[in-house]
């Protein structure tokens, strides 16, 4: 008998319908015709024992007890799924041949692996297990992913990868949420200061920005504008444009360290020199650009988007996405951090587009216009692993039973998939010099020549474009205007849901040594698809982080924790650490060995060091619900 194991009950059923022929729907799985069988996880079945498992003493938190680490780790049974657990090891016992359906990700590949680990399965029927990748439900996509299924030993990195990662983040989430909890009631805190390799950096983020917020300064600069006009010829009217003032080097010290002139009397004095001369055409550059379409979302672009147009949460986006990809089957995998294609899905464009037509009244245009030839860079196969970009599938189904933001995010997704079959957007760039009594002066304007993927944006609404004259060098101009123009500087914005969420997937820069910022550049940022809308919520129950309109403030706890903390474990470094070896690990390139030992050695550091601290910073905190010292385990987000 083989024996497929899925991730939930909503996959199982897919592949179940990949095969032909009557089937038996049993209690916790599905008996197909052959006598082989479709089981499921319910997410993961097992999870890491707590503390008290390993010694009876660590129910109780004390500092002494820290660092915990244990030598022999245990999984344990999750509460509520037991049952399940149960129906899996049983047919585990008759299987000839097992299939790891888990989803295509590090997290799916363990989550299966650890359940066949834990049922104690002979190492022949491991060593011989299959590895099914679903990307969309379908049932033509599940049928053709059963014609592929691939050695489960190939993904061996990847499980091994995934379980480092939940352990290092369980001895370091544990650990130092004990330690600061601990000294956070000896400052009169009663709540939990809960650490996280994750949660703690993007706390970080968001209290120095308050903090550059607060101690801003804004300070005046100045620029000068010059209205220009063309000498009028026989038959031609004279045309007029505006310019900009580039100070030269000579002004550099009357600059600030981004170039704003600072010092009112130099904006003043080109003023009077620049007013009513003659202005020379220095030179006067005419180039054609273009744009591609974006690429198809991932789930972070896809969040971003939705939080901009729509103030969707990420985590609601992802709630949204998972409804669309298991019970309406309209989009595929959602979790994924690919934005490109395999080629061999190009061959499905037209069948994609005809469903988003039949699907969505609003978009019947759009896909009528849209060329299917036409294959963007999106289609490439050197960039596809085990997941691809989130697109339409095949399935035709009315919008109109669809919730109104199940509506939109399908909308969106399927605009950016029809981007791709739009074309460049093409334009023209006019850039020109002009000097003024020894000033130099730049205007630039720029002309759609061709609308492509931008026709189906709001950006593609007709906008007044200030548009150049036609000039040739030496010519001569005439400035009938010249002002200066005061400005403020203004401080960085506060974070929002979606400005967080493109901070945690490009937090390269926000990273000084350049050895780190190229690491996370190679990586996905701090947290991955499946975890980031869930650190960003968890931040806020916990009441590390609050909401001021759609503006995200740091709460005074919050502030507190991150200034009581050393630096190492406020910022992103030590995470672009981590999500390089985990990688390494995942590709074979590092022991899993290699990448343990050296953080248990520095939890006994960081525990050490969080002697030292001034716990009065705690004092007269509101604290979080006392509920959470017994439940942060559960909502530990890295």
């Amino acid at each position: 008998m083989i024996l497929y194991i899925a991730e939930k009950p909503s996959l199982g059923r897919a592949i179940a319908q990949g095969f032909a022929g009557r089937q038996q729907k049993r209690d916790g799985y599905i008996e197909l015709e052959n006598g082989d069988c479709v089981t499921w996880c319910i997410g993961h079945l097992l999870e890491q024992a707590q503390p008290d498992k390993y010694n009876p003493i660590y129910a109780k938190w004390a500092l002494q007890h820290l660092p915990i680490i244990p030598q022999d780790w245990i999984l344990v049974p999750k509460k509520g799924t037991s049952k399940q657990l149960t129906v899996v090891k049983r047919l585990l016992k008759t299987a000839s041949q097992i299939v790891n359906a888990g989803d295509p990700d590090r997290e799916g590949q363990l989550l299966v692996d650890e359940v066949i680990t834990y049922c104690r399965v002979k190492r022949a029927l491991i060593d011989n297990a299959g590895r099914l990748l679903i990307n969309d439900l379908n049932v033509s996509a599940v049928k053709k992913s059963l014609k592929n299924i691939r050695s489960n030993r190939e993904f061996s990195g990847l499980s091994i990868s995934a379980l480092a990662r939940s352990r290092a983040d369980w001895l370091y989430g544990l650990n130092l949420t004990r330690a600061y909890t601990l000294l956070g009631q000896r400052g009169g805190y009663s709540g939990v200061l809960s650490v996280g390799r994750v949660q703690t950096p993007v706390l970080g983020l968001v209290v120095r920005r308050d903090f550059e917020i607060a101690q801003f300064q804004s300070k005046p600069f100045y620029e000068v504008i010059v209205t220009l006009a063309t000498q009028q010829k026989h038959n031609e009217d004279s045309q007029q444009f505006t310019a900009k003032w580039q100070p030269s080097a000579a002004c550099e010290p009357y600059q600030d360290e981004e170039g704003r002139v600072i010092v009112k009397k130099l904006a003043e004095t080109v003023v009077k020199k620049t007013s009513g001369q003659p202005g020379l055409v220095e030179s006067n550059a005419v180039k054609s650009k273009q744009s591609p379409p974006p690429l198809p979302y991932n789930l972070s672009a896809l969040q971003i988007d939705a939080s901009k147009r729509f103030n969707l949460s990420p985590k609601s986006v992802l709630d949204i996405c998972q409804s669309l990809y298991e019970r309406h089957q309209l989009i595929t995998y959602p979790r994924s951090d690919s934005r490109y294609l395999p080629l061999e899905h190009f061959r499905e464009a037209s069948a994609v587009l005809s469903a988003i037509k039949a699907n969505s009244p609003a978009q019947q245009n759009a896909v009528e216009n849209a060329n299917c030839k036409l294959k963007s860079k999106a289609w490439n196969d050197s960039k596809v692993d085990a997941h691809h970009a989130i697109i339409p599938t095949s399935r035709t189904k009315a919008l109109a039973i669809l919730t109104p933001d199940e509506a939109k995010i399908y909308q969106l997704i399927a605009t950016q998939y029809l981007m791709q079959f739009y074309g460049p957007h093409k334009y023209q760039e006019q850039t020109a010099v002009i000097t003024i009594a020894g000033g130099e002066f730049m205007a630039k304007a720029k002309s759609t020549t061709d609308q492509g993927w931008l026709a189906l944006t709001k950006q593609n609404e007709d906008k007044h474009e200030p548009q150049l004259p036609s000039l040739t060098k030496g010519q001569i101009l005439d400035c009938i205007d010249s002002q200066m123009v005061e400005k403020q500087t203004s401080p960085p914005k506060h974070f929002s849901e979606a400005t967080l969420l493109a901070a945690m997937t490009g937090i390269a820069r926000y990273v000084q040594d350049s050895n780190i910022k190229k690491i996370l550049k190679d990586t996905d940022g701090l947290g991955t698809e499946a975890t980031r809308a869930s650190i960003i919520d968890l931040l806020f129950k916990r009441l590390f982080m609050q909401k001021v309109g759609k503006e995200i403030h740091a709460s005074p706890t919050g502030k507190a924790l991150i200034n009581a903390l050393p630096s190492e474990a406020t910022q992103p470094d030590m995470t672009a650490i981590w999500e390089s070896n985990l990688d390494k690990i995942a590709q074979r390139q590092m022991r899993y060995q290699d990448f343990m030992q050296p953080l248990t050695l520095s939890l006994t550091q960081l525990i050490g060091a969080s002697q030292q601290i001034d716990t009065s910073q705690f004092a007269g905190l509101a604290s979080t619900k006392p509920a959470y010292k017994k439940k942060w385990r559960k909502k530990k987000a890295n």
